[in-house]
């Protein structure tokens, strides 16, 4: 008798979870096809703060990346290793500094950022910054001393040559930016901490999936999850495009 109870206990617990999953990814494909308000509402807004980021991030990295590769100066080696070190950046500890910068006893608290979109945009900033620019200077260092000694042979300035060792480097700097682009889109702890997760206004796509998934609304945790895989597949294959030079 206990046996047969424990072997239907077993059995409960096999099928249970497959049934809540099915009916998780029907609820969340309708969710999407239905074109849910609030689903597009935090799409729209995760992405605007991610594009938002990576553009703020490209604008600053990829001239400091190609001033570091094209000058040499003392500990260059070091700072190279320092930003590559900043890669595996806990998103947990930017949270925690941004979240000190732009508290209210903070040195940047009289801006307000704190718990705004404009805040998040800060943090993520500074999280895909090394990543941007240590990829920028990979791709720069991978393209040979050739290509700028015969610019130079044909008459070309010195900046001249530089633009066209970054034409040449220039899917693996557009790699660098989507990869950016895709960690500020799927983190979550500086979204979490300087955001606070604040409905209608900084829940975005990562956040809303913790709190819907610890409140036990699985069908919508896994619509917004499937939006959030389905981006990052598309990144990802625009990366491969890329860097297999589908646009050189």
């Amino acid at each position: 008798m206990v046996l047969e109870i424990l072997i239907g206990v077993q059995r409960n617990i096999r099928v249970k979870p497959l049934d809540e999953i099915a009916a998780g990814l029907v609820r969340a494909v309708e969710l999407i096809l239905a074109l849910d308000p609030i689903v597009v509402e935090i799409t729209a807004r995760s992405l605007a703060i991610a594009v938002t980021s990576t553009v703020i991030a490209t604008i600053i990295t990829v001239p400091l990346g190609g001033l570091i590769h094209f000058h040499n100066f003392k500990g260059k080696r070091a700072v190279v290793n320092l930003i590559q070190t900043l890669y595996s950046l806990p998103t947990v500890t930017v949270g925690l500094v941004v979240f000190l910068l732009l508290s209210r006893s903070g040195p940047l608290g009289s801006l307000g950022l704190l718990f705004t979109p404009g805040g998040m945009v800060i943090g993520q900033t500074i999280l895909i910054s090394p990543i941007m620019m240590g990829l920028t200077i990979a791709a720069l260092s991978g393209i040979g001393a050739q290509v700028r000694d015969s610019a130079v042979s044909l008459g070309a300035t010195k900046v001249q040559a530089i633009f066209t060792i970054m034409r040449e480097a220039k899917a693996a700097m557009l790699a660098a930016v989507l990869l950016g682009f895709g960690r500020a889109l799927s983190e979550v702890g500086v979204a979490m901490m300087i955001g606070g997760n604040i409905r209608g206004y900084t829940r975005v796509l990562t956040t809303a999936i913790a709190l819907e998934t610890s409140r036990g609304d699985i069908e919508f945790s896994m619509a917004l999850g499937i939006i959030l895989v389905s981006i990052s597949l598309i990144v990802n294959l625009l990366v491969n495009r890329v860097q297999g030079n589908w646009w050189a």
